[in-house]
Order: C-alpha cells, then sequence, then structure tokens
C-alpha cells in the first residue's frame, strides 16, 4: 500500500497543480501571451505534433552523440586518474573549475570557434554530461577493496588487465549512477547550443516561437524536453534493471 501511495500522492499533487493553473488562467482572464492555459498547451503539442518530433530528433541525436563521447572520456580519464594519483591530483581540480562556467557563456564561444553544425552542440552536452559520469566513476574505483586487485594480480594479471577484471565492473554501479544524472541534463545541454545558434532541434525552436510570443507553443515545446530528459534517465535505469539484476531495489 506504501508503495502505491508514493506514485500516487506526486500525480495527483500534479493534477491538482494543473487544475489550480486552468482555473486560474480562466477566473482572471489571463491573456495567451502572459500565461497560457494546460488546455491550451495541450492543443499546441497536438497542432505541433509533428514540428516539434522533426526537432526533438534533432536535439535527441545531439544528446546520444554527446551522452556517448562524455562515457568514453569519463571511462578513460577515470582510469587513468586512478592509475596515476598524481594525475588525478592535477586534473580534479580543473574539472570541478570548469563546472562553474555557466554554459550559457560557454556556448557562444564553442560557436565561434567551431561553427554553426553540429559540433558545438554535441560538445555542450559533453561538458554538461562527462562531470558527473567521471566523478562518479572515479569514486567508484576508488572504493574498490585494493584485495581483490591484489588477488588477480596474484594470478598473473597485468596492472591494466586488473582494471578490467575487477575494478572497473566492481565501479560499474557508480557509473550508472552518474550516467543517470547526466542523461538528464544531456537534452537541456543540446537546447542551449541549439539556443545560441541552430537552424533545427528543440532550442531553435523555442528561441522562434519565444520570439513570436506563442507561450502556448514554449510551454509545449519545454513540456517535450521535460518528457525527453525523462526518457533519457529511464533508458540508464532500464538498462541498469535488465543488464544489473543486482542493483534491483527490494520491494
Amino acid at each position: 500500500m506504501k508503495k502505491y501511495s508514493q506514485k500516487i500522492m506526486p500525480a495527483l499533487l500534479i493534477a491538482g497543480l494543473l487544475l489550480f493553473w486552468e482555473c486560474s488562467v480562466y477566473v482572471f482572464h489571463i491573456p495567451l501571451y502572459v500565461l497560457p492555459s494546460p488546455v491550451q498547451v495541450i492543443r499546441a503539442l497536438l497542432e505541433e505534433g509533428a514540428t516539434l518530433a522533426f526537432h526533438a530528433q534533432v536535439t535527441v541525436a545531439e544528446a546520444l552523440a554527446g551522452m556517448g563521447l562524455s562515457l568514453l572520456l569519463a571511462v578513460f580519464l577515470g582510469v587513468i586518474m586512478d592509475c596515476f594519483p598524481l594525475l588525478r591530483q592535477s586534473i580534479y581540480p580543473i574539472l570541478v573549475v570548469t563546472q562553474t562556467v555557466p554554459m550559457i557563456v560557454m556556448a557562444p564561444i564553442l560557436i565561434i570557434y567551431m561553427g554553426f553544425g553540429i559540433a558545438p552542440k554535441i560538445l555542450t552536452v559533453v561538458l554538461m554530461c562527462f562531470f558527473p559520469v567521471a566523478v562518479s566513476f572515479c569514486d567508484g574505483l576508488s572504493q574498490v577493496d585494493e584485495e581483490y586487485v591484489n588477488l588477480v594480480r596474484s594470478y598473473g594479471a597485468g596492472r591494466f588487465k586488473a582494471y578490467g577484471l575487477v575494478k572497473i565492473p566492481a565501479a560499474i554501479p557508480s557509473l550508472i549512477s552518474g550516467l543517470k544524472v547526466a542523461a538528464t541534463y544531456s537534452i537541456s545541454g543540446a537546447v542551449v547550443g541549439e539556443w545560441i545558434g541552430a537552424q533545427k532541434g528543440l532550442g531553435y525552436y523555442l528561441l522562434r516561437v519565444k520570439n513570436s510570443y506563442m507561450l502556448d507553443r514554449v510551454f509545449a515545446c519545454v513540456a517535450v524536453i521535460i518528457a525527453l530528459s525523462l526518457c533519457m534517465n529511464g533508458l540508464i535505469r532500464l538498462y541498469q534493471y535488465h543488464a544489473l539484476p543486482y542493483m534491483r531495489k527490494k520491494p
């Protein structure tokens, strides 16, 4: 019963907020260009469904490419930093500093150097997603019991082979945790890159309808962005559920 109440209560709260929103717009006669009602947003979603789907495909492709590169870089750099502690002490503070720079500031710089193609959008996703994945993976590697490493080394495994046999598999749960966070950021990263300069994608669509004061379509686009972010996070959870059954939550 408690399990179902944990799912029902948030849904009821959201439904209540949407109802309050709808009633407020109707009672106070709030114009569309100030605040659209949920019904108007849904109508915009239906009317612009094909257009939003086209732009969403572009944004999702950029997000997936950025996530893939972030994963590869995080695993590579995580192993290197764990293998060489002095290098970790040198690089880790730099990674932290990079997160203090707002991405809305970095995106225009990337476009200046890389143009208006897909590359700066993917790099924006990488810059937003790499840090949580790398930090989680590094922490996971550092928490592995060295006795297991010494065991496989005693059987003749080399230093890097020990990582493949022991350390990396043991750090997979931490890596998955970082990927869950990064997956949620990936769509936002792509949208930020498109917002600064693009000819297609949800960021481009959002900027176009905002300048036209079509707030119902703005909210519809935001709803799509939220849904895609949740789907990206859900994909990681789905992989965790099927590929790592020992990480499943027990009822």
